[in-house]
């Protein structure tokens, strides 16, 4: 007497559902994002602005330098010395060459300052420079 095995067939086996090419798609919907987005970079302290009327808004500025009221030089969360600024605004230019530099001066802090870093960011090959204010209204 010979055992008869039987083969026992799942019906379900043809209903599973290929999730591959929705993972394709949003895999590379992510990369495209991230190559396409601008990301904003703060300069890693606050600074308190000074009021001007004529002020004009400004989009896409790649490199920000921050200047506090005792005079400390802020680029990217760090605390810069002043030699060191054009070094670190030609590093920024590197990864964007199309930016532009914006200061955001304190109102306490030293005209001097404001001068000197000018001066560097020029030095770093930028020429599009402009001063952060705050809106009076």
């Amino acid at each position: 007497m010979g055992i008869k095995r039987q083969r026992v067939v799942n019906e379900s086996a043809g209903d599973d559902i290929n999730i591959t090419p929705l993972m394709d798609i949003v895999f590379i919907m992510l990369i495209f994002f991230i190559v396409t987005s601008t990301f904003v970079k703060e300069p890693g302290v606050e600074i308190n602005r000074p009021e001007a009327q004529t002020a004009k808004q400004r989009k896409l500025a790649a490199i920000l330098v921050a200047i506090t009221g005792d005079n400390e030089i802020w680029i990217n969360k760090d605390e810069v010395p002043l030699e060191a600024v054009r070094i670190n605004v030609e590093k920024l230019k590197a990864e964007n060459p199309k930016g532009t530099a914006v200061i955001q001066v304190d109102r306490n802090a030293n005209s001097r300052y404001l001068v000197e870093v000018v001066n560097q960011i020029r030095a770093a090959g930028v020429d599009d420079i402009a001063v952060s204010t705050e809106d009076p209204s």
